[in-house]
């Protein structure tokens, strides 16, 4: 077996289908494309969701309620995760995402009071709610709010 004798598996390759080359071809004329019409013209067709000139779907279904969006999205933080950092250490937002408690920064990091606090903390968060605040404190801590 040599090089030149090589060949791909039979019916693996296909010619691909040449269009307008006569009568004789089977795909002259109208190259496939049957008797006008919007499908048969040069750049002609519609895209998939167009429903044929009738009011879309989109339009149909009725609307409510209202979205905001100029709406900020905060990752939450609770008090009772903030035990696994050691004692005196300043948690910000860079730690607890190292330490996996907040998995991405969206519009900042909010600090609810789900738990307990047993070591004394600086936690720099760019919300905090006011029981969190009181149990941080409460540790001997304090929350410095981010801008």
């Amino acid at each position: 077996m040599r090089l030149n004798d090589l060949k791909p598996a039979a019916g693996s390759r296909k010619d691909r289908k040449r269009i307008g080359r006569g009568s004789g071809s089977g795909l002259g004329k109208t190259a496939g494309k049957g008797h006008k019409g919007q499908k048969a013209r040069s750049g002609g067709g519609v895209v998939p969701w167009f429903e044929g000139g009738q009011m879309p779907l989109q339009r149909r279904v009725p609307k409510r309620g209202f979205h905001n969006i100029f709406r900020k999205l905060y990752t939450v933080v609770n008090v009772g995760d903030l035990d696994r950092f050691e004692a005196g250490s300043t948690v910000g937002p860079e730690e607890l995402m190292q330490a996996g408690l907040a998995k991405k920064r969206a519009d900042g990091i909010k600090l609810l009071g789900d738990g307990d606090l047993k070591a004394s903390l600086t936690v720099r968060v760019h919300k905090a709610s006011a029981s969190a605040v009181a149990k941080v404190q409460a540790a001997g801590g304090k929350v410095e709010i981010l801008s």
